[in-house]
């Protein structure tokens, strides 16, 4: 690549104050570079050349590389591709992270020169329409350009399949390289400073109860993060949770969850972007269990929680039910729209379900597989005789039946029920049967019932308080003996009372 007449002058400029250019002295700049081709054309759109006087510490290279691998990998997973060949990719293609960087300090040049960083969502931002833009220009070529950066991606084969297959040495050496960088980011965990103690971000977080070995796994799935700084990232978001009513004890599990969360600034991003979401209805006063369920609600961008939100009115929830779903289930948001919630709302359009009232009542139904979860458990109780439309009353009125584990929950719960004197229709009435404990609530409440000769309905056995259940029994068996007002009463089990 040649260089650019800008970029001698601005040497030039340098040395003429005596200034030498040197690895302390960052100057980010991309001129226009054409690789042509037969049939298609590899283009990097102009970048204004920026000097920045201010020095970027290589901590903070180091994580926006990171940050950028994780976009890049983001992107090219959404135009199809699999994990595997993102991963691949991005370890073969450190020069054109390295060149996302430069755009990221040439887009954003005024915050390196005040020395603010940049927060998670402002990366991404800043670089998923520039990959859109290559995307567009390139098309399936763009994983090719990506790995040979800043050359001419070699021609390819014509192939069946998209993805291109690289060889096994190259994902041997991709591998290795990828898990050097993990290996340098978790040594870093543990280092010791010029004072023989561990870096202020790892103390910190050992003071807020998570265990070393814990910081390592955080790393292990997200490298970047021990290169956060305490004061201008971890400590303020932390404070910030506290102030919610988070408990502290529950600060090193939401960490666990969503360490890109310390990534990401209070004034600019986090605060309006909860703000936004209590404009979708996110009770305002539940933020502390919201964040505790779904710390990575706070990640997402305002294009997706919109989005999302807007399906779910399509179904036919009102405002009001959208914020409660949003507040109980805030994963939804997780969920692909195109992949996961259309699909399984069809399927239950098939079974003539309510989606609305579904949605309303168990959002975390949509987040189960079709083939995996829902099938299966609607074929168990088609075999067990049971219609569509039956099938259809018992989802309606106890939607987390779909929820249980089939081998685990639905069988041996059934196989039970068998024995009981009740008919099969009896668990279209009351359905939640499923959700009780066979130990500890359905076998000893059913086998007291039994034992003193009295009938209940199945959801007066397992639905009632432990004191309500014990009036009742024992008001069943004074009207079958009654001449005898000293029955002696049934106390309920001590498990039974705390229900």
């Amino acid at each position: 690549m040649q260089i650019s007449s800008s970029l001698r002058s601005s040497e030039v400029f340098l040395l003429a104050r005596g200034v030498k250019p040197s690895t302390r002295t960052q100057l980010w700049f991309t001129e226009k570079l054409i690789f042509r081709q037969e049939k298609s054309a590899v283009r990097f759109k102009n970048l204004v050349v920026s000097f920045n006087p201010r020095p970027v510490p290589p901590s903070l290279i180091i994580a926006e590389k990171e940050e950028a691998k994780a976009v890049l990998s983001l992107f090219l997973k959404k135009l199809g591709f699999s994990n595997t060949f993102a991963v691949r990719t991005i370890n073969k293609s450190d020069l054109f992270i390295d060149h996302l960087v430069s755009r990221l300090h040439s887009v954003h040049k005024s915050r390196y020169l005040v020395g603010r960083e940049l927060t998670t969502l402002e990366i991404r931002d800043a670089l998923i329409p520039y990959l859109e833009s290559l995307h567009e220009e390139n098309g399936d070529l763009l994983p090719d350009m990506v790995a040979s950066f800043p050359n001419p991606p070699a021609k390819r084969r014509p192939e069946s399949s998209p993805v291109p297959v690289l060889p096994s040495s190259s994902a041997t050496d991709s591998a290795a390289a990828a898990d050097s960088r993990k290996l340098r980011a978790v040594s870093r965990v543990s280092e010791l400073g010029p004072e023989g103690a561990l870096r202020p971000q790892i103390l910190y977080l050992l003071d807020l109860g998570l265990k070393l070995e814990q910081i390592k796994v955080i790393t292990r799935k997200f490298p970047a993060f021990p290169y956060y700084s305490l004061e201008g990232k971890i400590r303020p978001v932390v404070e910030f949770l506290l102030d919610l009513g988070i408990p502290r004890s529950d600060i090193p599990t939401i960490l666990c969850k969503r360490p890109q969360i310390c990534g990401i600034s209070l004034s600019d991003n986090l605060k309006p972007t909860m703000a936004f979401l209590e404009t979708l209805g996110i009770d305002k006063n539940q933020w502390a269990k919201v964040i505790y369920r779904f710390p990575a609600i706070l990640t997402y961008s305002r294009q997706k929680l919109t989005a999302t939100a807007d399906f779910l009115s399509e179904t036919g929830l009102s405002e009001e039910s959208i914020g409660k779903v949003l507040t109980r289930c805030p994963n939804i948001i997780s969920y692909s729209i195109e992949d996961k919630l259309r699909p399984t709302i069809e399927y239950f359009k098939s079974l003539n379900v309510d989606v609305a009232v579904l949605l309303h009542r168990c959002p975390q139904t949509f987040g189960l597989s079709i083939e995996t979860n829902l099938k299966p458990v609607t074929e168990f109780f088609l075999e067990k005789g049971y219609t569509l439309d039956e099938i259809r009353i018992m989802i309606s009125r106890y939607g987390a039946l779909y929820t249980f584990s089939l081998n685990e929950n639905l069988m041996p719960k059934w196989e039970y029920f068998q024995t009981m004197d009740y008919p099969n229709s009896e668990l279209v009435k009351f359905p939640q049967f499923f959700g009780y404990s066979l130990e500890e609530r359905i076998k000893p409440r059913y086998e007291l019932v039994k034992s003193c000769g009295v009938k209940l309905l199945l959801n007066q056995v397992l639905s009632l308080s432990g004191r309500e259940f014990d009036r009742v029994v024992n008001k069943k068996m004074k009207k079958l003996l009654p001449n005898h007002g000293s029955t002696k009463s049934v106390k309920p089990k001590k498990a039974d009372i705390s229900d």
